[in-house]
């Protein structure tokens, strides 16, 4: 996915005014998919999705719905809620990978897709990493920091760091090791 023209994004919000200054930020590098509202987005969503950016408050299926359905239907692609609905605890279980408060501007939004798009080649555990880190800065500028899930949530990210410094130790010692073969 790291040629921008063979990224697909999808860009789910019921404001068409968004949709179309978004649309404009982002078609001149990537094929962009619109949608206004959920059911419209889960009817054009599908493997070829790399990025779907997601209002989370729309009239019907909300956001949020669409998030749980994408997962359910094993859509693997990165997810953002693009959204005007500051982030609450809630957020903490949701499988998202990014969360940020509109309006965003176009580079924002362009630095968006690209971090998505870069977090799409990393391994598993390290896609987890960034989006609880991801979760972490949301809440911490919405001033969301005294919940026990938030306080969950630093526990998993700290669970999550020190596997990926275990891993990074075992490669190094292989690399460190190789010439000896």
């Amino acid at each position: 996915m790291s040629d921008d023209a063979n990224v697909t994004v999808l860009l789910v919000d019921d404001e068409m005014a968004l949709v179309s200054l978004y649309s404009a930020y982002l078609e001149s590098r990537y094929e962009v998919r619109t949608a206004t509202d959920g059911e419209q987005a889960l009817s054009v969503a599908d493997d070829s999705v790399d990025v779907a950016l997601l209002d989370r408050r729309m009239p019907g299926m909300n956001g949020d719905d669409v998030l749980q359905e994408l997962r359910a239907a094993d859509i693997d692609c990165r997810v953002a809620m693009l959204t005007a609905v500051e982030p609450t605890a809630a957020i903490v279980d949701m499988p998202f990978d990014d969360y940020r408060v509109k309006p965003v501007d176009q580079s924002e939004l362009i630095g968006l897709v690209e971090v998505l798009v870069e977090r799409a080649s990393y391994d598993e555990r390290s896609q987890e990493f960034f989006a609880l880190a991801s979760k972490k800065a949301a809440l911490e500028i919405a001033g969301e920091t005294s919940t026990d899930a938030y306080a969950s949530l630093q526990e998993d990210i700290e669970a999550v760091r020190a596997d990926l410094d275990e891993q990074l130790d075992a490669v190094g010692a292989e690399a460190a090791f190789a010439d000896l073969d």
